[in-house]
């Protein structure tokens, strides 16, 4: 009799292990975006100023991730030199530095619904990069996906419901310059990711030694950045005189690397598939809650949009879950791999 209450104990306690990854995603990241939007486009101060240095938020962000994981890293006495050449790390830092630079100045010039729903066509530079670095080949059907989600995301960038796309400008060479900007951010992204995959499988690499080494590289490279640009002082400036921002900023670095811990405990615990059924559902709540905190106005044409890209996605990940049940043995989980919010 003591079996079957081992079994249900070990199901409700994979339960709650369900619950604490789940909420602890959806809430850190949904928080993450619309304080990404709140940032680059609400004005502070009775001045009515907005914030402009994308490549602060950048330097802030990395150097809480990079703090919080080389203290995971002593805590647990885990290797703290670097594992592969330091040169690819900050290879990783580069890209992952203009990826989440162009994501921030996107903002500047759509919305962030849109901006969101773009992110799900990242599986198309994934899939060129998987092939240029990690020789991999794709199915039809993956293709078939990539081209519906693309598809989708054009009919929702092609046909908003209003004409204000940016809190700077009004027009639409603007939209042009932000659809721009995201699709470096895409092309960018979907570098960072695989090479990342790449350095995973071609060294025995402790998941925080990369987080730690590729955070400060950025550190250093966005400092420098800042340096050279002269928005250092300007940015700081800025946070001294409008404290609002200060908090804002700090709570959207404490939430990005909170984010970094709940992703890594998801897939360390349930897989990828999992998770990407996960992050498909943060994009839709992050576009909901988007619309409706700052009041964006969706046309039918994007709810034909939205559905079709979600569509294809739980499609695609009901499949693939279908598929690994059927044809494959159970499996221990999945190593943690380095997944950084949408956005960083």
């Amino acid at each position: 009799m003591a079996e079957p209450e081992t079994v249900d104990g070990v199901k409700e306690n994979k339960l709650w292990k369900g619950v604490f990854a789940v909420s602890g995603i959806m809430s850190t990241l949904v928080i993450y975006g619309v304080l990404q939007e709140k940032i680059m486009r609400v004005p502070y101060g009775l001045n009515k100023e907005f914030f402009k240095y994308s490549l602060f938020l950048v330097f802030c962000n990395r150097l809480t991730t990079s703090a919080v994981s080389a203290g995971a890293l002593l805590a647990s006495k885990k290797v703290l030199d670097p594992v592969a050449p330091v040169y690819k790390y900050c290879l990783i830092s580069v890209t992952n530095i203009l990826t989440t630079t162009c994501q921030y100045e996107a903002l500047k010039y759509v919305s962030f619904p849109v901006q969101t729903l773009a992110k799900c066509a990242k599986m198309i530079p994934v899939m060129v990069w998987g092939t240029l670095i990690m020789q991999k080949k794709y199915k039809g059907f993956d293709y078939l996906v990539a081209f519906l989600v693309t598809l989708g995301c054009s009919v929702f960038i092609l046909f908003p419901a209003g004409d204000d796309v940016s809190p700077y400008n009004k027009g639409r060479e603007n939209t042009v310059w932000g659809v721009s900007l995201m699709a470096g951010y895409l092309g960018f992204d979907g570098f960072t990711s695989t090479f990342q995959d790449k350095l995973f499988k071609g060294y025995n690499m402790e998941i925080h030694n990369q987080i730690f080494y590729t955070t400060l590289c950025s550190c250093v490279l966005s400092f420098t950045g800042l340096i050279l640009q002269g928005h250092l002082l300007l940015a700081v400036d800025f946070v001294s005189r409008h404290r609002d921002c200060l908090l804002d900023i700090a709570l959207l670095s404490t939430v990005a690397t909170a984010s970094q811990f709940f992703i890594s405990y998801t897939i360390r615990t349930f897989g990828a598939l999992t998770f990407a059924a996960i992050m498909t559902t943060r994009q839709l709540a992050s576009i909901m809650l988007s619309c409706v905190w700052f009041s964006h106005p969706l046309s039918w044409e994007q709810c034909i949009g939205s559905v079709i890209v979600f569509g294809s996605l739980y499609a695609k990940n009901l499949l693939n879950n279908n598929k690994k049940s059927e044809k494959q043995p159970p499996q221990p989980p999945e190593l943690p791999q380095y997944e950084k919010p949408e956005g960083s």
